[in-house]
């Protein structure tokens, strides 16, 4: 059983990660600007499909990986580590684009609707990165069997990202004509999701205290 504490930490980097654009908020942003929150909520159906295949896998050999070869568990957290500072200089760097940026797509039937948002969700490489190097700290072989505090873990994620993004969906119509107004408040968003992945990105890079995982 997965501690409350590792529950919350877990989500909090969930949330800092689903508040920072990525490939799936542009996606159903974009979707639900040009087509709709019905098409949005299609795509959000095919995002969260995309999540379970991660937690899957993840639980079913990852883990067991990462505690047999503690260079690749230590590999992936530095992968992890670089990869959160490389999405905080995209938040932070001049003429970075907004995710509520008005996009041309045309219309696309549910199916396709949900299997863009399938495919962009297993093609994410936050999502990626997030299975693969962030969520196993959060882990202890100490507190039972590794695959199912992975799924745990996976689900207390995909809550956060789905609720995040369901309420994106609904109100994307809205934030986009909010900051096309207010270039300001796009700026500061912006700025403070940059600042949060960077400290998470040292925090993950420096700690050594789940080096007992890799045991």
């Amino acid at each position: 059983m997965v501690p409350l504490t590792a529950l919350l930490g877990l989500a909090a980097v969930a949330l800092g990660l689903v508040l920072t654009p990525g490939p799936n908020m542009v996606y159903l942003a974009s979707r639900s600007i040009t087509q709709g929150r019905a098409a949005g909520l299609v795509s959000l159906a095919g995002v969260g499909t995309g999540f379970a295949v991660y937690i899957a896998l993840t639980a079913a050999g990852l883990s067991a990986l990462f505690v047999a070869v503690p260079a690749v568990y230590a590999a992936v957290k530095l992968g992890g580590a670089a990869y959160l500072l490389w999405l905080a200089w995209q938040a932070v760097r001049p003429g970075g684009a907004s995710a509520f940026a008005p996009r041309d797509l045309p219309a696309d039937p549910p199916r396709r609707l949900y299997t863009m948002g399938l495919v962009t969700s297993l093609l994410n490489p936050k999502i990626a990165i997030l299975y693969l190097s962030l969520l196993p700290q959060f882990a202890d072989p100490a507190r039972g069997r590794l695959p199912l505090q992975i799924v745990e873990l996976g689900l207390a994620q995909a809550a956060v990202a789905i609720t995040v993004n369901g309420l994106i969906v609904l109100a994307a119509g809205s934030i986009a004509a909010f900051l096309a107004r207010r270039p300001l408040w796009q700026r500061a968003q912006r700025y403070l999701m940059g600042t949060v992945l960077a400290a998470l990105a040292l925090r993950i890079g420096l700690d050594r205290s789940r080096a007992a995982l890799t045991a």
